[in-house]
């Protein structure tokens, strides 16, 4: 069994009285951790399990009045509004990563490096709250560079830089986007 996923009485015993959990579920996988605690260790995939969890509850015959289906659509959406926020910090920090790279204008290197550090701040705090969601950044990091690229390219446009001269490929990894402490060196030999 994976780890994480509990047998049919573990799964009562853990999830405590206040939780029914029936036996048909805990069979099928469905409890896969410790609710309670996986809400404080990782609130995004607790939301993904726990809609998971509410959408098969209709077939458990349980005869509550409640709206299962958007019940679960709204929890599974917190969970998506800390991946999209993390998205979009990704990209405001590779934006202004590259302009701060390929620029040689000085003057808006402050704001830029203002953001990046408000965003890498964000990004953090989201990752502690929700350690999954750094998988799934994984997994949109070239998307999120190619958007952040052709954003950059619309900016550094204004100080004569071309398209051609931001590389297609990301100039540095994730672990250096979202570190405090790591900034690109920039073309034209103008400081951090």
């Amino acid at each position: 069994m994976p780890n994480g996923m509990m047998r049919t009485q573990s799964a009562q015993r853990t999830l405590g009285p206040r939780r029914h959990v029936s036996r048909r579920m805990v069979d099928r996988g469905m409890v896969m951790s410790d609710p309670a605690q996986l809400y404080d260790v990782d609130f995004y995939r607790w939301t993904q399990e726990q809609a998971a969890l509410l959408r098969q509850v209709p077939g458990e015959r349980i005869n509550l009045p409640i709206d299962w289906d958007h019940a679960a659509e709204e929890i599974e959406d917190m969970g998506r509004s800390d991946l999209r926020a993390v998205n979009s910090r990704v990209g405001l920090i590779l934006e202004h990563l590259l302009k701060l790279q390929h620029s040689p204008a000085g003057d808006p290197r402050d704001g830029w490096m203002e953001t990046v550090a408000r965003c890498r701040g964000d990004v953090s705090r989201i990752l502690d709250d929700s350690p999954s969601l750094r998988r799934k950044l994984s997994d949109r990091w070239l998307k999120e560079y190619a958007l952040a690229r052709r954003n950059a390219a619309r900016g550094l446009a204004r100080d004569g830089v071309g398209a051609e001269e931001i590389p297609i490929d990301p100039p540095c990894t994730i672990d250096q986007a979202i570190d405090p402490d790591w900034w690109p060196a920039n073309r034209h030999g103008l400081p951090g």
